[in-house]
C-alpha cells in the first residue's frame, strides 16, 4: 500500500494544519482577504527552505518561496491581477501598491517564522524609505540571526512590489534599499 505525506502524517497521529494568511490589495490595504495554504504546500516550502545551509542561501531560497506564496494566494484572491510598481495595474481589482506588498509579504514571513521555516533570519517591522521628500516606499524586512560578525544582525528588505505577480521577491541589504536601490519599474 502506498501512502503520501499526508497519509503518513495522519497514520502517525500528526494533525495536518492549514495556515490562513491575510493578503491586502487595492492600494493601501483597502481590501483584505484570507487565503489558505494547505499543509502539503507548506511542507513543500519547508523542504525548500531546509536546503539553505547559510543565511545567504536562505535569502536566495526565500526570494523564490515568497514568489510561490504569491502565486498560490493569487489562485484564491484577485491579487493575480497585480503588475510591477504602481502604474501598470490600470486600476484592476486586486492591484497592489508597496503598502499592500509590505503587509502581505510580512504576513507570509511571519507565518514561515512561526512554522520554523526561517533558520537564519527573524522577521522585523515594515520599513519605509522617503526619497526627494515626495515619494515613499514600504517593504517587509528580515534580520540575519544566523551569522557570525560582520553580517550578524544585518537587515534585508524582502520586496515583492518590483516584479510581476509571483516573481521572486527582491532581497537587498536594508541600507542599499534605503538609498534607493532596486529594479526600475516606472
Amino acid at each position: 500500500m502506498k501512502f503520501g505525506l499526508a497519509g503518513v502524517l495522519l497514520w502517525a497521529g500528526i494533525a495536518l494544519a492549514e495556515e490562513q494568511v491575510t493578503v491586502c490589495f487595492n492600494y493601501g490595504c483597502v481590501a483584505r482577504q484570507e487565503v489558505t495554504f494547505s499543509e502539503a504546500r507548506l511542507a513543500e516550502l519547508a523542504g525548500r527552505m531546509k536546503l539553505a545551509d547559510t543565511p545567504v542561501a536562505e535569502r536566495a531560497i526565500l526570494s523564490r518561496v515568497v514568489g510561490q506564496l504569491y502565486l498560490w494566494a493569487g489562485e484564491q484572491s484577485p491579487i493575480s491581477a497585480d503588475r510591477p510598481g504602481d502604474f501598470l495595474d490600470d486600476g484592476a481589482h486586486g492591484m497592489m501598491d508597496c503598502i499592500d506588498h509590505a503587509e502581505t509579504t510580512t504576513g507570509f514571513l511571519r507565518m514561515m517564522e512561526g512554522r520554523g521555516m526561517l533558520r537564519f533570519h527573524g522577521v522585523e517591522p515594515i520599513r519605509r524609505r522617503v526619497r526627494w521628500l515626495v515619494t515613499q516606499h514600504f517593504s517587509a524586512v528580515i534580520r540575519d540571526v544566523g551569522s557570525e560578525a560582520p553580517e550578524a544582525g544585518a537587515r534585508f528588505v524582502v520586496d515583492s512590489w518590483f516584479g510581476e505577480h509571483g516573481d521572486p521577491a527582491v532581497v537587498l541589504p536594508l541600507e542599499e534599499w534605503l538609498d534607493g536601490e532596486g529594479p526600475n519599474v516606472s
